[in-house]
C-alpha cells in the first residue's frame, strides 16, 4: 500500500495522549542540582558592580556564574552581537551593559528551586541606567543614541530593490494609494515554556536536553561560546512542545550548558536542570517584529498595478537574532504575489530597546502581506473593481519577474489558488469578471448593532532557506534483516516540533523503501547520531527532508541487492541555489520553491461593543503534493487559529522598554471560545518541481493573509479600514467613533 498521501496515525501519538512521552521539563536525573537565571529587569543600563559574593556563601549553593566565567562572550544566529551573560569581566566590548529587560546577568546553581530563588535576591548588582530606545524612527536618526557603541549606527541592515522606474509609472497611474501600516510584535505562546538539561555524558561531551528548531545550529553555538570544539558538544532533543519559530534562537541553551561545563571543571558532575515559569518565557524569548511600512501604489484605470514604493521599518529589539532574514522576507512580500513593472522598496532593520524580534511563523511574510494586501484591497475599491478581479488581473504567472528581476521558480499556482478560494467564498465569474457574492449569504442578522463583512486576502511565502544561505539536509538509513527488510533504521535530526515531521519522515521512508510503516524506526534529533538536516523553520522540513530521505534509501536499496547487510545508505540533499539581494538593485534569485495561498474571511462586528467574530474562513493552499492529508489539514487550521489572534487578540505591549503583558492573563491567546466557526482546508496540488513526490511546504502559508482578510472584511461590515491590529474592541470603537459609525 502507498504511503504517500495516506492520513496515517501520528507516529508519536499514543505517548503523547497517555504522557509517556517526556517532555524536557519532565526529565529527571539521578542528583540532579537546579539553576535559577538573574535577569537585568531594566531595559537599558550599564553594570557598574556585580557582587555574588552574599549568595555564594549561601548552603546549598554549588556555583554563581557572570559574563567572567564565560571563555566567549557572545552568540547570535545572524551575527554575534549578544552577550551570553551581562556584566563586567568579559572580553566582548560593551558587554557590561543590558539593552533589555530578558538580558542575562547571572546564573545560580543550586540544591533546590528554594536556594537558588533566594540565592538570586543576594546578588548586588549596580546599574547606571541608560536613555531607553524604543521608537525604531527615532533609533534611526543620525544622531540617536547607539545601543551598540562599537557599531556606528542603530540601522544594522538596509536592503534596497529597484526595479523600472516607479517616478514615471505614478506620472501615469490613473488612481494612487498612500497609506501607512503598522503590525504588532507577536508572543509565540507556546505550550512548554523553556526547560531543559545540561550534563557531562559518558563520553565527556558537554551535553543538554533541551527543546530547540536545530540541534546542530544549536551546538555549533554553545561551542563557540564555550570555546571548545563542536564534538565536544552533545545536543538532544526530547519531544518539543510547540516552536513556532520562538526556539530557533537561544534561551536557556547556552547557559545550560556552560553550568554543566563549569561545574564539571570544580569537580562536581551532577546534572542541571531548569524550568521557566511562563513569565520568564515571554520576557526570555524573542517575538514576531513590530513594522511600520509606509507604502504607495499606483494604479491603471482597469486595475493594472503599474508602480510600488515602501519603505519598511522593522523594530529589531535589542539584538540582530534573525532579524535580518525577516527583514529580506519582508522586503520581497512587502509586494504581494503581483507581477508590477516598477518597483522602488527600502527596508530597514533598527536596534531599540525593545525585546528582540526574531523568527515566527511568516518569518516577514505576515508583515509584508498586510502592507501589500491593504494597498491592493483600497485600490480595488478606489477603481470599484472587484478585490478578486483585480488580483486576478496582477497576479504573478509561470513567466511573470519579481520585483528583484528574476523569474519564479517553476510551478507558480497563485493564479489557481485564488480562484479556487474565491469559488469556495460565493465569489462567481462572468464576462465582466469577477463578482463578489451578495450580502444575504453571509447569514441573516439578529440584531441591529451587528455587521457583517466579507474580505479576500493572498501570499505566497518561500519553501527553504533564502537569498544564498546555505541549504542542506542529511539522512541516513540502515536496512537490516536477511532474504527481506525486516527493519530500516533512518536518522535524522529534523525537530518535532508539533507539525507531524517525524510522521511525514516515516511515511515517506517506508515509501521509498517499499516497506510498511511499521517496519521503519526513527532515530531523531541527537548531534551525537544525526547529520545536520538545518532547521525545523521555513516551511522548509518535508521538502528537505524527503529529498535527503529519497537519496539516502536510493542508495542503501542499492547496496541491500548487493547483499551488503546492513546496508547503509547516507545522502546529502542540495536544492537548486539561491543568490542575495544586489546591495543597489536588488536582484536576485530569492528562493528555489514557493507556497501559495488565498482566504476569504467572513466577519461579524459588534458595533456597540467593537468585538469582532471570525465566522467563515476558506483558506486554498498549494502543498504540492499532501504526504500526509491529515497533517496538512491540521496545520491550515492551526495556522488560521493563531493568525486569528494575531489580527484580533493579541496585543503585547511593551511602554519604555517594560513588558506590561508577561503572563497569560494580560496577553490574551484565542480559546475554543474565539476560534471561527468554520474553515475550509482547500488543498490543491501542484507537483512542486523539486519537492519530494512533488510535495511543497505547508506550515507558514495558511497565516500570512488572514489578518488583511480579516481587516477587509471588517471594512465591508462596517466602512472603515484599519491599518493597525489587533483590532482588539477598543480599537474598533475607536476606529467607528473617529469615523462617524458609532
Amino acid at each position: 500500500m502507498p504511503m504517500i498521501g495516506q492520513s496515517v496515525r501520528r507516529v508519536d501519538a499514543l505517548g503523547k495522549v497517555t504522557g509517556e512521552t517526556l517532555f524536557p521539563g519532565d526529565i529527571n536525573k539521578p542528583n540532579q542540582a537546579v539553576m535559577k537565571i538573574l535577569f537585568a529587569g531594566r531595559p537599558h543600563a550599564i553594570i557598574r558592580r556585580l557582587d555574588t559574593s552574599g549568595a555564594e556563601s549561601m548552603p546549598g549553593v554549588l556555583g554563581i556564574f557572570t559574563a567572567k566565567d564565560v571563555p566567549v562572550n557572545e552568540y547570535g544566529l545572524i551575527m554575534p552581537d549578544q552577550p551570553v551573560l551581562c556584566g563586567p569581566g568579559s572580553a566582548k566590548p560593551y558587554a557590561d551593559r543590558v539593552r533589555f529587560v530578558g538580558d542575562q546577568v547571572a546564573l545560580v546553581v543550586a540544591e533546590s528551586e528554594e536556594i537558588a530563588t533566594e540565592a538570586l535576591k543576594r546578588i548586588v548588582v549596580e546599574y547606571e541606567d541608560l536613555p531607553v530606545v524604543t521608537d525604531p524612527i527615532t533609533s534611526m536618526e543620525k544622531d540617536a543614541l547607539l545601543l551598540h557603541p562599537d557599531r556606528g549606527s542603530n540601522v544594522f541592515c538596509h536592503y534596497r530593490i529597484r526595479k523600472g522606474d516607479v517616478e514615471d509609472a505614478f506620472s501615469k497611474a490613473d488612481t494612487v494609494v498612500e497609506m501607512e501600516y503598522r503590525t504588532p510584535a507577536q508572543e509565540h505562546a507556546y505550550l512548554q515554556p523553556e526547560a531543559g538539561l545540561g550534563y557531562i555524558d559518558g563520553e565527556g561531551r558537554v551535553t543538554i536536553e533541551v527543546a530547540g528548531q536545530w540541534t546542530h545550529e544549536d551546538q555549533a553555538q554553545i561551542a563557540h561560546a564555550l570555546g571548545i570544539e563542536k564534538d565536544q558538544v552533545r545536543v538532544i532533543y526530547p519531544a518539543i512542545g510547540g516552536a513556532f519559530g520562538g526556539r530557533e534562537d537561544m534561551s536557556i541553551q547556552i547557559v545550560l550548558a556552560l553550568a554543566a561545563w563549569r561545574l564539571h571543571q570544580r569537580g562536581i558532575n551532577r546534572p542541571v536542570k531548569i524550568i521557566w515559569s511562563r513569565e520568564e518565557s515571554i520576557l526570555g524569548h524573542h517575538k514576531r517584529h513590530p513594522f511600520i511600512i509606509r507604502a504607495k501604489w499606483g494604479a491603471t484605470k482597469v486595475g493594472k498595478v503599474i508602480a510600488a514604493e515602501m519603505e519598511v521599518i522593522q523594530d529589531g529589539g535589542a539584538y540582530a537574532y534573525t532579524s535580518t532574514k525577516v527583514l529580506g522576507n519582508a522586503t520581497l512580500m512587502c509586494t504581494g504575489p503581483y507581477e508590477i513593472p516598477n518597483v522602488k522598496v527600502d527596508a530597514y532593520s533598527v536596534y531599540t530597546n525593545h525585546l528582540p524580534g526574531g523568527a515566527m511563523r511568516g518569518f516577514g511574510g505576515p508583515q509584508g502581506a498586510f502592507a501589500a494586501e491593504g494597498q491592493m484591497n483600497k485600490l480595488a475599491e478606489k477603481l470599484g473593481m472587484d478585490p478578486v478581479e483585480i488580483r486576478v488581473r496582477n497576479i504573478l504567472r509561470e513567466d511573470s519577474t519579481l520585483s528583484v528581476g528574476t523569474p519564479l521558480p517553476a510551478g507558480v499556482s497563485i493564479g489557481e489558488v485564488v480562484e479556487k478560494a474565491a469559488e469556495r467564498a460565493g465569489w462567481t465569474r462572468s464576462g465582466a469578471g469577477w463578482q463578489r457574492p451578495d450580502r444575504a449569504k453571509l447569514g441573516e442578522l439578529k440584531e441591529p448593532y451587528l455587521k457583517r463583512g466579507l474580505g479576500f486576502a493572498c501570499g505566497f511565502k518561500n519553501v527553504g532557506f533564502s537569498f544564498g544561505f546555505p541549504e542542506q539536509c542529511w539522512a541516513t538509513i540502515e536496512l537490516h534483516g536477511e532474504a527481506k527488510i525486516e527493519e530500516a533504521v533512518l536518522y535524522h535530526a529534523g525537530a518535532e516540533v508539533g507539525q507531524g515531521t517525524h510522521t511525514v519522515m516515516t511515511q515517506m521512508a517506508a515509501e521509498a523503501l517499499g516497506v510498511s510503516m511499521e517496519k521503519v524506526r526513527i532515530i531523531v534529533s541527537d548531534t551525537a547520531v544525526t547529520d545536520d538536516s538545518g532547521s525545523a523553520s521555513a516551511s522548509r522540513m518535508t521538502l528537505m527532508a524527503g529529498n535527503a530521505i529519497r537519496g539516502a534509501a536510493k542508495i542503501a536499496l542499492e547496496r541491500w541487492h548487493q547483499e551488503e547487510r546492513p546496508a547503509v545508505g547516507r545522502y546529502h540533499y542540495r536544492p537548486p541555489p539561491t543568490t542575495p539581494y544586489d546591495p543597489q538593485t536588488g536582484k536576485s534569485e530569492p528562493n528555489f520553491s514557493y507556497g501559495y495561498v488565498a482566504e476569504a474571511v467572513s466577519v461579524e462586528v459588534d458595533v456597540e461593543t467593537g468585538h469582532v467574530r471570525l465566522l467563515d474562513i476558506v483558506c486554498a493552499d498549494d502543498v504540492g503534493r499532501a504526504i500526509n492529508p491529515q497533517l496538512v489539514q491540521g496545520q491550515i487550521e492551526g495556522a488560521v487559529v493563531q493568525a486569528s489572534g494575531y489580527a484580533l487578540l493579541e496585543d503585547f505591549q511593551q511602554e519604555e522598554g517594560y513588558v506590561q503583558t508577561a503572563m497569560l492573563s494580560t496577553y490574551l491567546i484565542p480559546t475554543v471560545l474565539d476560534i471561527p466557526e468554520r474553515i475550509e482546508s482547500v488543498i490543491l496540488e501542484h507537483d512542486d518541481p523539486v519537492g519530494p513526490w512533488g510535495a511543497r511546504g505547508v506550515g507558514e502559508m495558511p497565516y500570512i493573509p488572514l489578518a488583511p482578510a480579516v481587516v477587509a472584511a471588517v471594512r465591508d461590515a462596517v466602512g472603515v479600514w484599519f491599518d493597525e491590529f489587533p483590532l482588539t474592541p477598543e480599537r474598533v470603537v475607536r476606529g467607528l467613533r473617529a469615523s462617524g459609525v458609532q
